[in-house]
């Protein structure tokens, strides 16, 4: 059986219109879709290059504790051991990249999440981690502590 020509005239028509409607229906969603997805991903920010911080003063820090400083967009760990002396490290586990501390109770760096253990020179003692915690550079200017990048 062959169809009147007239009748696939507007069968192709009614396609044509189903297809334009499908289209703007499609551009309409995405042009409202896009702009609330992009409002909810955070931009990304540049890494901020910073070479030196000063962490405060000598009397800030009581002997045989440990302190956790803002090093740019990074957290380090500055301890102050027994004797007085200062040593400072990634506050980033090599494991996981959670935060470490140190505990005095134990003399080492801990990891909280795999209980990761480190020495006060950084290496691995125990646990997961597989690399030693960055080290930094501890210098003393008068009163002030500042600490590099090494």
């Amino acid at each position: 059986m062959v169809e009147h020509p007239a009748r696939e005239t507007q069968k192709d028509k009614r396609d044509f219109l189903k297809l334009i409607l499908v289209g703007s229906s499609f551009a309409w969603l995405a042009s409202i879709i896009y702009p609330v997805i992009s409002y909810l991903k955070p931009p990304k920010q540049s890494e901020v290059v910073v070479k030196s911080v000063k962490a405060g003063k000598i009397s800030d820090f009581a002997n045989d504790s440990g302190t956790i400083i803002k090093f740019g967009s990074k957290p380090v760990l500055l301890i102050r051991n027994a004797n007085g002396e200062f040593k400072a490290f990634s506050a980033t586990c090599t494991h996981l990249d959670c935060t470490v501390q140190y505990r005095n109770d134990f003399g080492l760096i801990w990891c909280a999440c795999h209980n990761g253990k480190y020495d006060l020179n950084g290496r691995n003692v125990s646990g997961p981690p597989p690399r030693p915690l960055e080290a930094f550079v501890v210098t003393l200017q008068g009163d002030d502590i500042l600490i590099h990048k090494s």
